[in-house]
């Protein structure tokens, strides 16, 4: 008794309920996306106990971490002052802020869940920092005001049981010794202390079932590890090989016969050169970076839902890559694939990175052709860091821009999108109608100047909410992905049939891919099939319309095109020209942490763990199965990525 008095104090009861309440409900919130994801989370008996175990211990950890300043509240407030009204609103005040926020936080989770499949992570992070389009996307994909009532009641009710159950009146009236009070206090540093030096959130992801390990954490721990990590240096996390060989490896994969490397070893840079035509075609170029397009949505994939019928049109008359896949699950991984050519590096994209103007990307080729590159993207470019990225490297801006500036250190040209130039907007930006229509008439402007220009475009339209005017398809908006995919496509119809009546159109290429995939969630460590991405290349008549089968990645779709018109031109692009007869099918696709090269149906997948693993591919269920180590497949693997990163963080791509 004595002791059950020096651990548990009556002058902490609100404080020792909050506890208890938070465990209860993060329970509850895991066992609700147990029930979520009933036909993928595996309800073997050790593994369920595993992950309801491990979440209680990492929700032990986040709740000692948020009780701890009032626990050094309690601790150091005299016992004189107890019931006074100072105390009294302090406690009331607090307990309520924390009480309504964490509600506000499990509904949160929820969402999340919703969207990602996924605890909190860094996308959670990055939402954080663009809070206007995430506010005004979040209000107009669920009723707020009902969301917002329900917490408050929630916060409401919570703090009522409190009151009932004398949990407030126990604080105010009880005394706790010093020696009580030490002792709670030295218990929650402890805690505190321990899960800071020795428990990291990797530690959660203890099974091979990925929703197991994503219920297994606690959310808020998550967030702050992904706070914490948002960059990653790869010899610190990754299993790596000596750099001459990496840079070896590397090279011998991006040998062709047209490339000419520099001596210098720790380096890609080479010089392409076409010998088979003594003129370089001077294109204009329309490149087109669709949202979220999986090539699932596609009925040349299977769907049968019709929701692409101008896009299947196009594959039948165009160069179509259909074993193409995304370098990553986010827009500025697309962005980072296609401008720079790179494999995703650990961490966070370099489109978000400092240090990452004046990099050598696809802009340099068509500068040193005399092209202007634009950049057009319907909403605020601040967004994702956006226009500092492409401004800072050689691109001109067209957004909407709410107000933000661009560094001074950024030397670029940037226009608004002004009002008079929309006819939809949603939280994310300007409908694809618009956007186009902007491009149009700036690819007008560079016509009649006589330069050839290079548009790259951003759309926006297939993003929750799923908005779009009303009456282009009839699908009516807002009522889900199906209807956005369907007015993309509708979008996409529509600027070409303006652009044809263009004097330009004849003497224009067209490249359309997606940013990555609708969804990137699976139970296996990395979900293949949610990878895979449409890709075309229009009105190059030249060529033969085809289908091109060979498995490659968005990092190749620049140095085929170039290849295509036969240019010379200086590279550190780790892409190749997949219509050469010395290109070696391979994948290069990963998440923030794990970083994955596939070939065929064999998949190596590195962990920043320091870990690997080797998988077999099965695509008819879109399953991984494990196979026995290969040293070679490994060390190629690991050069891919050791060497991109090594090229950024050592500024060797600038």
């Amino acid at each position: 008794m004595k002791f059950q008095k020096l651990i548990y104090p009556s002058r902490f009861s609100v404080l020792y309920s909050f506890i208890t309440w938070f465990l209860i409900v993060s329970q509850l919130v895991r066992v609700t996306f147990f029930i979520w994801q009933y036909d993928e989370v595996s309800f073997n008996l050790f593994t369920l106990l595993g992950t309801l175990l491990t979440g209680l211990f990492f929700d032990f950890g986040t709740v000692s971490f948020i009780a701890f300043p009032a626990i050094i509240y309690y601790t150091i407030f005299p016992n004189k002052w107890i019931n006074s009204w100072v105390d009294k609103i302090l406690i009331w005040f607090f307990t309520f802020l924390t009480i309504f926020i964490l509600v506000f936080v499990f509904f949160a989770e929820i969402t999340f869940w919703d969207e990602f499949k996924t605890r909190f992570n860094f996308i959670a992070v990055d939402y954080l920092i663009y809070t206007h389009e995430v506010v005004a996307n979040i209000e107009q994909s669920y009723p707020l005001p009902l969301l917002i009532s329900g917490v408050l009641i929630s916060t409401f009710l919570i703090l009522f049981i409190f009151y009932k159950r004398k949990y407030f009146q126990n604080t105010f009236t009880q005394k706790a010794s010093l020696k009580q009070r030490l002792v709670v206090l030295a218990t929650a540093f402890t805690s505190c202390l321990f899960f800071t030096l020795f428990i990291t959130n990797n530690q959660a992801e203890w099974s091979s079932n990925r929703y197991n390990a994503e219920i297994s954490k606690s959310g808020i721990y998550s967030f702050f590890a992904a706070f914490r990590n948002n960059q990653m240096k790869y010899d610190e996390f990754y299993t790596s090989i000596d750099n001459d060989k990496a840079f070896t490896i590397v090279r011998n994969k991006l040998k062709e016969e047209n490339s000419r490397f520099k001596n210098n070893n720790l380096s890609i840079h080479r010089t392409i050169l076409d010998t088979t035509k003594n003129d370089e075609p001077h294109k204009n170029v329309v490149f087109i970076l669709v949202e979220s397009l999986s090539g699932s949505f596609m009925k040349e994939f299977g769907n049968e839902k019709n929701i692409t019928p101008f896009l299947d049109s196009l594959a039948q008359k165009s160069i179509f890559f259909d074993n193409l896949y995304a370098t990553g699950t986010r827009t500025v991984r697309g962005m980072e694939a296609v401008t720079l050519c790179i494999p995703p590096t650990p961490g966070q994209s370099i489109v978000k990175r400092p240090e990452n103007q004046n990099l050598f990307t696809v802009s340099n080729v068509f500068k040193s052709k005399g092209y202007n590159s634009n950049f057009f993207y319907g909403g605020d470019g601040y967004f994702d860091n956006m226009n500092a990225y492409f401004g800072g490297n050689g691109f001109t801006i067209y957004d909407r821009g709410r107000g933000s500036v661009l560094s001074d250190k950024i030397k670029t040209t940037r226009n608004n999108i002004n009002d008079d130039e929309v006819t939809f907007e949603n939280a994310w930006g300007i409908c694809d109608d618009d956007i186009y229509s902007k491009m149009l008439k700036v690819a007008d402007e560079h016509y009649n100047s006589n330069k050839p220009f290079f548009n790259f475009v951003m759309t926006t339209s297939n993003h929750r909410p799923y908005t779009y005017p009303d009456n282009a398809i009839d699908i009516p908006s807002g009522t889900g992905r199906e209807g956005a995919v369907k007015y993309t496509d509708y979008a996409l119809k529509k600027m070409f049939e303006k652009a044809k009546n263009k004097p330009w159109f004849k003497n224009t290429v067209f490249i359309i891919i997606a940013d990555h995939c609708a969804s990137s969630a699976g139970k296996d460590e990395i979900d293949v099939a949610n990878y895979h991405i449409p890709a075309f290349i229009v009105n190059l008549p030249e060529y033969q319309n085809q289908k091109i089968k060979k498995q490659c990645s968005q990092i190749d779709i620049f140095p085929t095109f170039f290849s295509l018109l036969h240019w010379n031109y200086e590279s550190d692009f780790f892409g190749n020209n997949i219509l050469a007869s010395t290109f070696e099918e391979r994948v290069l696709l990963g998440t923030y942490r794990k970083l994955v090269l596939m070939k065929k149906d064999q998949v190596m997948v590195l962990s920043d763990q320091k870990k690997q693993n080797f998988y077999k591919w099965n695509k008819l269920d879109n399953s991984l199965n494990t196979i026995p180590l290969e040293m070679s497949f490994l060390n190629e693997t690991i050069s891919w990525y050791q060497t991109a990163d090594y090229l950024f963080t050592h500024k060797l791509l600038k």
